[in-house]
């Protein structure tokens, strides 16, 4: 067992962590949620070269919808966010009896919040691949792949919401432990579920491996199954185990005004860009969907082949977050801006890195996930365009993280927005017809360029210290 962090020695009022102590702490924080979103995204990759094996077609069916799945993951994410900054700055100012009863309430907030997100998913299904403008041999299973999704989102919800007030109270290490076997999970069941009974080579042994033979329909239940074990793990760590936040008596399971009211406030911003953007996303699958199957099998794999490229960021991130919460909880706001700075030029390195790497690695990584030369070629081309655009994601990534741990999240949600919609959407609408694929992804190359100057100035001004939203947090708790 890793030995727990005290926060004590970092934010006292009359403690200065040297710049090594600070970067050490951004590290260790860092370390296991980089670790696991990188298995994350290995591992979808693995479940994109499994689907990819079965033909052009399975992979634009679940292209077609990714971009709504991301919609109402994102979703999901800005609803937890809303409860687990609260733990963040409630913990750092040394209330954590107030930090668990926001536990009870966020827990009660996701399971209804779960259930609504997945019965309008579930109503939606049949019709969006035809909305999306799919081809017709793609959306029957378009729509049975995201009518499987949306009722697995009750269990997403509770998962996220669960490992992300892990995180802010600092353990990063059970929530990237248990993300990394979801992982695992999904690419187990996915064997077992999407390909038939066949037989398997292993050096001087014949094995017959069982299988349901159910394709695409086959990876979306894997996945589900995934979030549902993974889901009760995540939760009974956080209610049990956790050091902090685990259930004590004496606290009620009440809903109280203010802390739903803060939770909103936090959350409706990142919510509202969520959807936005979300919105962009599933936009742009429609500027792709009729440039045909191969432009909508590859932009698909592209997406998941970048996820090597910022998903450092997204740990990252997630270790600004904490670190900026508990330091605005303790009101120590000159350590809020040095773990801000430390966070992001630490993203902005490791994300030129393997933007470099990813530009070289581009034609192999695509030889992995399909067999079919012309979605490699295509493939490969627009990540190389994205490889670019690396650097200057990471600053928006890590930024926003930052700044959504001191609760300022109504800015960078407005500076997504109108990144995406005003330049991305417009850029691509006008490309794509002359360029095709690489048009899109010249287009969201310079978009996120351009996002990542507008979060790099948002940051080093500074006025997102001014707001005393941690204030506010911790006076409502009282």
């Amino acid at each position: 067992m890793a030995k727990e962090i005290d926060w004590s020695l970092y934010l006292r009022p009359e403690a200065s962590p040297s710049f090594w102590q600070q970067l050490t702490l951004v590290l260790r924080l860092s370390v296991p949620a980089i670790l696991a979103e990188t298995s994350a995204i290995t591992m979808e990759y693995i479940d994109a070269g499994m689907v990819g094996s079965l033909g052009a077609s399975a992979t634009a069916a679940i292209g077609l919808v990714a971009s709504t799945t991301w919609l109402f993951g994102g979703i999901c994410a800005s609803a937890a966010a809303g409860f687990s900054v609260q733990i963040a700055q409630l913990i750092g100012a040394g209330r954590r009896e107030a930090a668990q009863s926001v536990v009870r309430q966020g827990l009660i907030a996701a399971i209804a919040i779960g259930l609504l997100l997945g019965g309008i998913g579930a109503a939606i299904s049949s019709g969006l691949p035809r909305w999306l403008h799919g081809e017709a041999d793609v959306r029957p299973q378009a729509s049975r792949y995201f009518l499987i999704y949306a009722c697995a989102l009750p269990f997403s919800m509770l998962r996220q919401t669960s490992g992300s007030m892990l995180q802010c109270s600092g353990d990063m290490r059970t929530p990237s432990i248990l993300n990394i076997l979801l992982c695992a999970l999904d690419v187990v069941f996915n064997s077992f579920l999407i390909f038939p009974t066949r037989t398997v080579m292993v050096p001087g042994l014949s094995l017959s491996l069982p299988g349901a033979g159910l394709g695409v329909t086959g990876a979306a239940l894997g996945t589900a199954l995934s979030e549902v074990v993974i889901s009760v793990l995540m939760t009974c760590f956080l209610c049990f185990r956790s050091p902090v936040l685990r259930l004590v008596r004496g606290v009620p399971w009440r809903l109280e005004r203010s802390c739903l009211q803060t939770a909103l406030r936090l959350s409706l911003p990142i919510a509202l860009e969520r959807v936005i953007s979300g919105g962009a996303y599933v936009a742009g699958t429609r500027i792709v969907a009729p440039l045909g199957t191969v432009a909508v099998a590859a932009n698909s794999l592209a997406v998941t082949a970048e996820g090597f490229c910022y998903m450092p960021g997204y740990g990252i991130g997630s270790a600004a977050t904490t670190l900026v919460g508990q330091s605005a909880g303790a009101g120590r706001k000159d350590l809020c801006k040095r773990f801000a700075y430390l966070s992001t030029a630490l993203g902005i390195a490791l994300m030129a890195l393997t933007g470099a790497l990813m530009f070289l690695a581009a034609p192999w990584m695509f030889s992995q996930l399909t067999p079919d030369p012309a979605i490699q070629e295509l493939g490969a081309n627009v990540l190389r365009i994205e490889a670019f655009a690396e650097p200057l994601f990471a600053a928006s990534i890590v930024a926003a993280g930052a700044l959504r741990g001191a609760g300022d999240t109504m800015v960078p949600s407005v500076l997504n927005l109108v990144s995406m919609w005003g330049i991305r959407i417009t850029m691509a609408s006008v490309l794509a017809p002359r360029f095709g694929l690489p048009g899109v992804w010249m287009a969201m190359c310079g978009e996120l360029c351009v996002r990542g100057v507008l979060f790099l100035i948002r940051l080093l001004r500074g006025r997102w210290l001014e707001g005393e939203h941690a204030a506010a947090v911790i006076e409502k708790a009282e």
